[in-house]
Parts: structure tokens; C-alpha cells; sequence
């Protein structure tokens, strides 16, 4: 049987959207806000244990810089901060819930 080659030369959507999703815990992130509406960092670092407060906080700053998330700062003291989709991150919904529905049979296809 032939081996199939995918060409995701410059432009490819996919690498695209992978780009902006990829990391480890990005679509995580981005999922829980999808549930939440809008979480504060402790939040997500409850909701994502095995997730270091460090790589919290740089996929948090990615999300940010490509317009997927907000962060809003509220002047308080100590500093509360609370992150939520933008307009485009909002867009990534159907993806990420087909992931979810994926993983939940996957999970359920492959329990030992």
C-alpha cells in the first residue's frame, strides 16, 4: 500500500492552526476558557495540576501575543488578573470540542 505524503508547504492551514495550538498545554488552555468563560491564573493552574506555574504563564503570554486570549488586570492589591478569548479564539470552539469529543472516545475505547 502506498505511504501517503502530505505537502504543508508555506501557507499550509494546518500548520497554521497548529502553529497558534500547539505547545502542550495551549488547547488545554484554551478549552477551559471555552468552559469557564474567563478564569484567573490560579484557576488554571488548579484546573491543570501536572502544569508548572512557568509554563502556565509562557503559554498564557503566547495565547496572548497571537490574539487568542485576553488578559485583563484588575487594580487591586494584590493584582488580580483574569484571562478570556478574544473574538478570534472564541473561533477555535468547534475545534477544540471536537478534540474534546475525540479524546472522551478514545479514552473510553482504550480504558484497560
Amino acid at each position: 500500500m502506498p505511504r501517503h505524503i502530505y505537502d504543508c508547504s508555506e501557507g499550509c492551514p494546518v500548520e497554521s492552526t497548529l502553529q497558534i495550538i500547539s505547545g502542550k498545554w495551549k488547547s488545554v488552555i484554551i478549552y477551559h476558557l471555552i468552559k469557564g468563560n474567563s478564569c484567573r491564573f490560579n484557576q488554571l493552574q488548579k484546573l491543570m495540576p501536572n502544569c508548572s506555574r512557568r509554563m502556565l504563564s509562557l503559554q498564557l503570554k503566547e495565547l496572548i501575543n497571537d490574539n487568542i486570549i485576553n488578559k485583563t488586570t484588575f487594580p487591586t492589591i494584590p493584582p488580580k488578573t483574569s484571562y478570556s478569548l478574544t473574538k478570534l479564539g472564541k473561533t477555535l470552539t468547534p475545534l477544540i470540542l471536537e478534540m474534546e469529543k475525540w479524546g472522551k472516545q478514545y479514552n473510553k475505547d482504550h480504558k484497560e
